[in-house]
């Protein structure tokens, strides 16, 4: 009877639209887990926060609280709040460490009831909120539904070029001596593949390349050292047709990599895509745009094709109490370029006009399908104080903060392109993005920050009503 109730109740919030899944998605170090701990950290503090201002439910007064309660699905670890926190009030503070694999964590918030029929019969409501967190490399994986192997190793082959032309180097060299007809060879496969793998994590790692797929290899999760992430794209279509290769008998080296991944393809892949990405209500995508600038031309695009691929995976559309039931779609998408506070507040237009550039082909995709869109640039937890220095006479903007050393520094990072960077910003090389470590902050305030307020207003404003 517990089990049926707690079924009912789950159902009833739903169809009541006071149950809202929020998917937190980006590629590595756009701040993800920031973004968690900031949002837990300023709803907790809601009933008495003054950080919240663009917020109506708290500017108005009726936001009563928050409070974390235990997740419904109790096999997906628990988002990391504590230890996040823990970190930013360290002495010195310190970033939470990033996540690497699916957690969530659920905070009820009671509110005053001003809309739908059970406002005839309470005055206040619960709406539950469930904040799923997963590694955006992994969202690269799911164009893969529509690819055989051979297809994805023929797009695999056109990326080798640039950096990754001299990083593949390595494993490739190791292997040419592979036969595909050959009687499959597990020890030679998990080699090669390995070779793969510390190539995909060099162009992520050392020279900051966003689009590495599989992504599961470079953050694999429980799925370390198994068998369904021993496979590389075949690369040598000049000596073998694709014709042959289908030839192979079942026991061969290729045979064996084709079924490696078409198993990832539906027991890694699809398996994650049914368990989240259809149960999703609104969607943040938290882009880092200052980082590529610094790394170059190559890693900037190769950063927007990465965000391109990643915002084709979403289903879009609008939401009816029946669609919420039994087929949610994303109804309400925010495009949040992170770090504002890591340049002068007069760039932050130039950061919004230029993640609308950076976006623009998947913005047209989801208005088309009537979904509500926002872009801003916001900082999860500031990190740097604004301000003027005097320089030839004249008040120049500038930032003051703590480096990665503990060092203080004033500083003026650079100007945001306000359109895509061409020839001659890279020319220049006059941005100079400086990471920032946390300013000291208090257990008993909520965390500094930039527009998250906004953020939230834009994302649970009308269904706290």
């Amino acid at each position: 009877m517990n089990h049926i109730k707690s079924e009912v109740n789950k159902w009833v919030h739903r169809g009541m639209d006071r149950h809202i899944r929020l998917a937190v998605t980006g590629l590595s170090r756009a701040g993800k887990t920031a973004f968690i701990t900031s949002l837990v950290n300023q709803l907790l503090h809601s009933a008495t926060n003054p950080r919240l201002p663009l917020l109506s439910a708290v500017r108005e007064g009726r936001l009563y609280g928050a409070k974390r309660v235990p997740q419904t699905n109790l096999s997906i670890p628990r988002f990391a709040y504590d230890d996040g926190m823990s970190s930013l009030l360290s002495i010195p503070p310190k970033w939470p460490e990033p996540t690497e694999d699916v957690s969530v964590i659920r905070l009820a918030l009671r509110h005053k009831q001003q809309k739908g029929p059970l406002r005839l019969i309470k005055d206040s409501a619960t709406t539950y909120l469930d904040i799923v967190d997963y590694p955006g490399e992994w969202l690269l994986d799911l164009p893969l539904l529509e690819l055989d192997y051979f297809s994805w190793s023929r797009q695999q082959t056109k990326m080798i070029h640039g950096k990754r032309e001299l990083l593949a180097k390595e494993w490739m060299e190791l292997a040419d001596s592979f036969d595909p007809f050959a009687l499959a060879d597990e020890n030679q496969l998990a080699k090669i593949a390995n070779k793969f793998t510390d190539f995909l994590h060099q162009c992520k790692e050392q020279q900051g390349l966003h689009w590495v797929q599989p992504g599961r290899f470079v953050l694999p999760g429980e799925l370390a050292g198994a068998p369904v992430l021993q496979f590389f794209p075949f690369m040598w279509f000049e000596k073998y047709s694709e014709e042959e290769l289908n030839k192979a008998s079942a026991d061969s080296n290729i045979a064996m990599l084709q079924h490696r991944y078409e198993y990832y393809q539906q027991h890694v892949v699809k398996k994650f895509f049914k368990e989240h990405f259809s149960k999703f209500d609104r969607q943040i995508v938290l882009i880092d745009c200052l980082q590529p600038l610094n790394a170059g031309p190559e890693s900037f695009n190769d950063m927007r094709q990465a965000v391109e691929q990643l915002m084709q995976s979403f289903k879009y559309g609008s939401n009816s109490m029946l669609k919420r039931l039994f087929s949610p779609h994303i109804d309400r998408v925010l495009f949040a370029a992170t770090k504002a506070d890591h340049v002068t507040p007069e760039q932050h237009p130039n950061m919004v006009s230029l993640l609308q550039q950076l976006i623009h082909e998947a913005w047209q995709s989801a208005a088309y399908e009537g979904v509500d869109m926002e872009c801003m640039s916001i900082a999860s937890i500031q990190a740097t104080t604004p301000g003027f220095v005097s320089s030839e006479g004249e008040n120049v903007p500038a930032l003051t903060g703590y480096d990665v050393n503990g060092q203080m520094m004033t500083l003026f990072p650079g100007e945001v392109p306000k359109r895509l960077p061409t020839g001659d910003f890279w020319q220049k090389e006059n941005f100079d993005f400086v990471n920032f470590r946390p300013l000291p902050n208090d257990a008993d305030v909520p965390l500094p920050h930039i527009r998250m307020d906004k953020a939230l207003e834009f994302l649970l404003g009308d269904k706290l009503q």
